[in-house]
C-alpha cells in the first residue's frame, strides 16, 4: 500500500512540475490561422471579452487581420436598453469593416435585429474577403472550449452545471444505496441522509462563498445570498452561482453529526467513511459543471502546452481571454481518482471497519488536490484571506488536511468488529 502512494506522490510531483514550467507571459490577444478551402492560410490575432467596454474599444484599434470571437454576454440583450447598447457596438464593428461570421465561419448578413444578432460568432478584419463557398477552419496552438450552456426546453434552458449536480447527487444517492444494502443497513435511512447532505451542500456551499469571497454581498444585494436573483441594476433571474466547496463540507460535517446522533445512531465517523466516498465523485461531476460555465479557469499558460485552453465565455473577473489551465478538469480529474481509491479501500479492505480512516484519508487527499491544484487557479473573489503567499482556497484547505491526520490517527479507538460494522 505504501508503494501505491509513493507511486502516486510521484506522478502528482512530475505533473505539477511541467505545468509550471509551461507557463508564458500575458498578452490580450492569441495567433490562430483560418484554413481556406486548404489551399490558403491566414494568420489571424484571436480576441474575446466578456467586457462590453473592452469589446467597444477592439473595433476601433485597426488591427490586420483580426478575429473576434462573441460569447453569449456578447450579443444576448437582458433588456431594450442592453439591445440598444448591442447594436451600437456592432455597427461600430460594421463601419470600421469588419466581417460578420457565424459558428461555421459563414458570412452573415449585419442586420442587427435580435434574432439576425443571435446568429453573430465571429467578426473578422482583413483585407480576405470570405464567401459563402468557402470552405473555413480556424486552427490554433491550443485548444478553444466554447460550447452552449445549456439544452434549450422551449422558455427554458437546463444549463449543463444544474445537470452536473443532478448527477452528482443522482449517482450519489445510488452509490449510498449499495453502501448500506452492503452493510446491512435499513433503506429508511437513505431518505434523510440524501435531504440533509442535500441541504448542507447548497446552503453551506453558497454561504461559504458569500462569507470567505464575496461579503459585502451581505449588504448590497442580501436576497442573492439566498435566492437565484439579483437586485443589482433591477430584479432578475440568475440562477444559483458562486459556490465554495470549504463551506459545503463545513455545513456537511454538522448536518451528519445531526443525522447520526438523532437518526441513524451511528457513530459520526462510520457516517463520513461513507458519505466522503460519494462526495468525491460529486465533486468531480461539480468541477465538470465548472468546465461548461467556462469558471473558476486557470492562470495564463503557454499556448504551445498541452493544457492550454482558450475560455471565450470567461468572466471578465479574470482579466483578459488567453489561453490558460483547464484547473476545474484537475480537481475534476483528482476528486475522480479519489473516489475510486476510496471504493477500493471500502470494498476490497478492512479499512472501513477502522471508523474514521476513510474520512481521514478522504480529507486529506481532496483537500491535497485543492491545494496544489490552487497554484494554477485564477483568485474566485476577493482573496482577503491570504497567508505567505497563499490564497484563500489554500489557507482554508490546510486546516482540513491538518484534521484528515488527526483524524487517521484517533481512527485506531474506534476500530469495529466485522459482525457489528
Amino acid at each position: 500500500m505504501n508503494n501505491i502512494f509513493l507511486r502516486f506522490y510521484l506522478i502528482l510531483f512530475a505533473g505539477i512540475f511541467q505545468l509550471f514550467s509551461s507557463q508564458a507571459a500575458v498578452t490580450d490577444l492569441s495567433d490562430g490561422t483560418l484554413k481556406i478551402n486548404s489551399n490558403e492560410d491566414l494568420p489571424v490575432k484571436i480576441f474575446a471579452s466578456q467586457r462590453t467596454d473592452s469589446l467597444a474599444n477592439q473595433a476601433f484599434r485597426n488591427i490586420p487581420n483580426e478575429l473576434i470571437i462573441l460569447n453569449e454576454d456578447n450579443i444576448k440583450a437582458e433588456s431594450a436598453e442592453g439591445l440598444a447598447s448591442i447594436q451600437n457596438i456592432l455597427e461600430s464593428f460594421k463601419a470600421n469593416k469588419f466581417q460578420f461570421l457565424d459558428k461555421d465561419l459563414k458570412p452573415v448578413e449585419p442586420v442587427f435585429e435580435q434574432k439576425n444578432i443571435e446568429n453573430f460568432k465571429y467578426l473578422l478584419k482583413s483585407d480576405k474577403v470570405l464567401k459563402a463557398a468557402d470552405h473555413v477552419e480556424l486552427e490554433t496552438e491550443f485548444n478553444i472550449w466554447d460550447p452552449m450552456k445549456g439544452i434549450p426546453l422551449g422558455p427554458v434552458t437546463l444549463h449543463f452545471y444544474s445537470l452536473m449536480f443532478i448527477f452528482a447527487f443522482g449517482l450519489g444517492y445510488v452509490i449510498m444505496a449499495r453502501i448500506f444494502k452492503i452493510d446491512h443497513v435499513e433503506e429508511k435511512y437513505l431518505e434523510p441522509l440524501f435531504t440533509w447532505t442535500l441541504i448542507g451542500t447548497i446552503l453551506g456551499a453558497r454561504l461559504g462563498h458569500v462569507i470567505f469571497y464575496q461579503p459585502e454581498l451581505f449588504k448590497e444585494d442580501f436576497l442573492s445570498v439566498f435566492l437565484p436573483i439579483s437586485t443589482r441594476g433591477g430584479l432578475h433571474f440568475t440562477g444559483f452561482a458562486g459556490l465554495a466547496s470549504h463551506g459545503a463540507t463545513i455545513a456537511l460535517i454538522f448536518t451528519t453529526l445531526y443525522y447520526s446522533f438523532r437518526i441513524i445512531k451511528k457513530n459520526p465517523f462510520w457516517v463520513y467513511d461513507r458519505i466522503g466516498i460519494v462526495v468525491a465523485l460529486g465533486g468531480a461531476f461539480v468541477r465538470m459543471g465548472n468546465f461548461f460555465n467556462s469558471e473558476i479557469i486557470g492562470k495564463p499558460v503557454d499556448p504551445a502546452s498541452p493544457f492550454a485552453i482558450l475560455f471565450p465565455q470567461q468572466s471578465s473577473e479574470y482579466g483578459v481571454t488567453i489561453p490558460r489551465y483547464p484547473s476545474q478538469l484537475f480537481e475534476a480529474v483528482g476528486y475522480f481518482c479519489l473516489f475510486v481509491l476510496l471504493w477500493f479501500l471500502y470494498r476490497k479492505t478492512d479499512k472501513k471497519y477502522q471508523q474514521g480512516w476513510l474520512f481521514g484519508l478522504f480529507f486529506i487527499i481532496l483537500w491535497a488536490i485543492r491545494f496544489f491544484v490552487e497554484f494554477l487557479k485564477e483568485p474566485q473573489g476577493g482573496e482577503f484571506i491570504t497567508v505567505g503567499g497563499l490564497n484563500t482556497g489554500q489557507v482554508l484547505s490546510i486546516p482540513f488536511m491538518i484534521a484528515g491526520f488527526l483524524i487517521m490517527i484517533y481512527s485506531k479507538k474506534f476500530k469495529l468488529p466485522k459482525e457489528q460494522a
